[in-house]
């Protein structure tokens, strides 16, 4: 991460117009990351303290203090993701990433944030869940100019309230969000809140899906139902980092939704409290235990739960398509379709040629079919017992009792006690499959199909005849 020192300076404070170049000498520099690693918490050097969170395979943006203001610099621009080893992905973004830079300011503090736009077109940047002025909630033509190519706004208002929130453009929304553009926001207590609990660990991320062709770079924005590559902070399974805590944590998840469908997020061997929402924090008396939340379009759920089970436990979207890389919505099912002749006669002509979903798509995650030029694999990501048949929105919290406090760093894959692990059978063969007898023979009028009953239309007077 690059986070050079800030130019000193009074910044003018222009709403919602342009900043002229005079006023930008006193801009503070805008800092880019280029690392598709996660970053560790951002302890804040300047201004009230509060407990950091850590942005899954991202970073918090950092800023500078002038005259008790707190003061921010986004760029959008167009960015390069690489969304897993070897895959990546042109899109739009800030600050050299998508999603961008964390923003986690404290409630009340006062705030100006300076947006620059580097892109092709107008844009805006929206603050979702605020409470600010009308003027500064970013949307283009109804509150506000757009911000055109080339040009700085700048937006002033005050945290208002804690809680979980996220930025994205109000401006050909369709596209510049399809293009990844979009970013989390903390906004953290000033004080000792009734309703929200400290915690050790507190991860976020957003939930973002873009349709990328085989062999291509750039995402179709007209898409708006077929995506194929879905994703948590624009990563992809085995490319998400892992979330790692110590046993007894008590740990905190925020998920943010910017795709075009819900996605209820699934975690393994704990159960949790919905804390909080784009809305604020759920009161106590309203809170449940769960193991899925589903996140809708637009909304933000903050889930908590302590981590008391040591081991490796799936957190994934339960959509089972989206635990996938890109696939075809057209493949035809083959299962039990016996094709051994046929592909050996292809083979003849394609040598490389190969039966694929005969017997399910388990095989997928083993084999190594060649792949265009910048290509995810549908099934990817290798376990400890073999191929994880995993991919898209699927990453592990990895609870580990010896994991030091405020340590983040993967622990590696969890060391099961003996006995402890599914296991075969010794010498245990699979026995036939017994067809019950029927109990009764069939009643008049009905026909034993041997699979079910049916009842036939008798024949003869009051019979339906056509």
């Amino acid at each position: 991460m690059n986070r050079r020192n800030f130019f000193a300076g009074a910044a003018t404070a222009v709403a919602a117009a342009s900043v002229s170049r005079v006023a930008m000498a006193t801009l503070p520099e805008p800092v880019t990351q280029g690392s598709t690693a996660t970053a560790p918490p951002l302890v804040p050097p300047t201004g009230r303290a509060y407990n950091p969170v850590v942005t899954l395979n991202g970073w918090t943006a950092p800023w500078r203090m002038n005259a008790g203001v707190k003061e921010f610099h986004l760029v959008a621009e167009p960015v390069v993701r690489e969304m897993a080893p070897g895959f990546k992905v042109n899109m739009w973004g800030y600050n050299g990433q998508s999603p961008g830079p964390t923003i986690e300011v404290v409630e009340g503090d006062r705030l100006r944030i300076f947006v620059t736009n580097k892109l092709p077109e107008h844009t805006t940047v929206h603050w979702h869940g605020q409470r600010l002025p009308n003027g500064m909630d970013g949307v283009g033509g109804i509150t506000q100019p757009h911000i055109p190519p080339g040009k700085t706004f700048v937006y002033e208002f005050t945290a208002r309230r804690p809680g979980t929130f996220m930025y994205h453009p109000h401006a050909d929304e369709m596209t510049q969000m399809a293009m990844g553009m979009m970013g989390f926001w903390v906004t953290h207590p000033k004080e000792k809140h009734p309703q929200i609990s400290e915690v050790q660990r507190d991860f976020c991320f957003l939930l973002s899906s873009f349709d990328v062709e085989p062999g291509s770079r750039t995402p179709k924005v007209n898409t708006m139902t077929d995506f194929n590559i879905w994703s948590f902070n624009s990563r992809v399974f085995p490319g998400i980092d892992t979330l790692n805590v110590r046993k007894n944590d008590r740990v905190r998840i925020r998920v943010g939704n910017l795709t075009m469908t819900n996605h209820p997020i699934h975690i393994h061997g704990h159960e949790f409290e919905v804390t909080g929402t784009d809305g604020g924090p759920v009161p106590r008396s309203a809170r449940w235990p769960e193991v899925s939340v589903d996140v809708a379009v637009g909304q933000m759920r903050q889930m908590e739960f302590i981590a008391d089970e040591e081991g490796d436990w799936s957190l994934h979207c339960h959509k089972a398509h989206h635990t996938m890389g890109p696939m075809g919505h057209e493949v035809p099912t083959m299962i039990g379709v016996d094709h051994k002749d046929v592909a050996d006669r292809i083979r003849k002509l394609v040598p490389d040629y190969m039966v694929m979903g005969d017997k399910g798509m388990a095989d997928m995650g083993a084999m190594e079919m060649p792949l265009p030029d910048n290509t995810l694999p549908m099934m990817a990501g290798q376990g400890p017992f073999g191929p994880a048949e995993m991919g898209g929105m699927f990453t592990l919290l990895k609870v580990r009792r010896d994991q030091k406090p405020g340590d983040y760093r993967d622990p590696g894959w969890f060391k099961h006690p003996a006995g402890t692990v599914a296991r075969e059978v010794p010498g245990a063969a699979v026995p036939p499959t017994a067809r019950a007898a029927p109990t009764s023979p069939a009643a008049p009028g009905r026909a034993d199909t041997g699979d079910a009953t049916v009842r036939k239309p008798s024949s003869g007077h009051g019979a339906h005849n056509h």
